[in-house]
């Protein structure tokens, strides 16, 4: 039940609610937190705002609070990996990563919750790579007061398959680079590639702990691949010689090296002719010649999801071409921007 009362007779009332304040330009927040005590110094700054009256509530058995309801809803909607504190703001909780790695959300059900009256979540995109602390969602109870039975049918929702939102950590890879081509293999020009890949690696967390060269010989390759494998390497990344000429042999030396999977081709641009295949549990990234002239490609969009354990198959490579073309603006933004999501 809700009571309407003047403004001038609130002196000594605990607000039912936050009060927002909005000055254009200058500062949107909470201007009186729910549960303030009204004095006479606070009729002014209120009626600026514009209230001339305010709620006293008394809520009845199967209702709630927005701010109860924004706990609830938080509680279900976070996975492993998702922080929030339990200090709702106008009925809205921030939802936080609670360590480094890949943010997940499960779409469809994010979907089914958001199709639920009076409650809503909203995220930042699929497999995002995020920092700790960083803000990946809100969610909120959009009335003042509602039921309380669609907060707990949202909130069963949200809780399905461990929550709808997840940070998956990425692991410390220790990383092998197999550079191939005979003009860098021989001296001709200078290899681009290596400290590009040593970067990518660098700053995901992860280490290279081997560099080999090797010409446009398949056996070669394969040599390659598989020295790397025997000096412990959990990752490999190969780059060059994945077109389709006569002497881009690179693709045939990983099979020769003993793949047990080898998918070819991702729907990007740059990267339409990058390589996923896996050594049993080891995964190795074919890298096209893109990534010598593009500051972001495919990599960017795969290599964090290897390192967070997803395991990249043909699937995974097709799923990419929605948002999967960059833009190639002249100065890039990545990660703000529209590529990969």
């Amino acid at each position: 039940m809700r009571k309407t009362i003047k403004l001038k007779d609130a002196v000594g009332t605990a607000l039912a609610h936050d009060i927002t304040e909005i000055r254009a330009g200058e500062f949107k927040g909470t201007a009186f937190r729910k549960g303030h005590v009204v004095c006479n110094e606070d009729i002014c700054h209120l009626q600026r705002l514009g209230k001339n009256h305010l709620y006293l509530i008394d809520l009845e058995e199967d209702e709630i609070h927005e701010n109860e309801a924004a706990s609830i809803l938080a509680s279900s909607l976070s996975g492993e990996g998702i922080a929030w504190d339990d200090d709702p703001r106008e009925g809205k909780i921030k939802l936080l990563a609670d360590r480094d790695g890949i943010f997940c959300v499960d779409i469809d059900t994010l979907a089914e919750f958001n199709m639920v009256e009076e409650v809503m979540c909203a995220s930042l995109h699929n497999n995002t790579h995020v920092k700790k602390g960083e803000q990946v969602a809100a969610t909120r109870a959009i009335p003042l007061i509602m039921k309380r039975a669609p907060i707990e049918d949202a909130a069963a929702i949200a809780s399905k398959n461990g929550g709808v939102l997840k940070v998956k950590a990425m692991r410390h890879a220790k990383a092998g680079l197999v550079i191939t081509g005979s003009e860098v293999y021989h001296g001709l020009i200078e290899d681009g590639f290596a400290p590009i890949l040593s970067q990518k690696l660098n700053a995901l967390g992860s280490e290279v702990i081997n560099i080999d060269y090797a010409p446009d010989d398949a056996e070669a390759i394969a040599n390659v691949i598989s020295s790397n494998l025997k000096r412990g390497c959990d990752l490999l990344i190969v780059s060059g010689g994945m077109s389709v000429d006569p002497d881009d042999v690179t693709r045939q030396g990983i099979r020769m090296a003993g793949a047990t999977e080898v998918y070819y081709g991702a729907a990007v641009l740059p990267g339409a002719m990058f390589l996923a295949a896996y050594f049993d549990d080891v995964p190795l990234l074919g890298m096209p010649a893109c990534g010598l002239h593009h500051r972001t490609t495919v990599l960017d969009l795969v290599l964090p999801r290897v390192l967070s354990g997803e395991h990249i198959g043909r699937r995974e490579l097709a799923s990419l071409g929605h948002g999967g073309l960059c833009r190639d603006c002249p100065e890039c933004n990545y990660p703000r921007c529209s590529f990969g999501k």
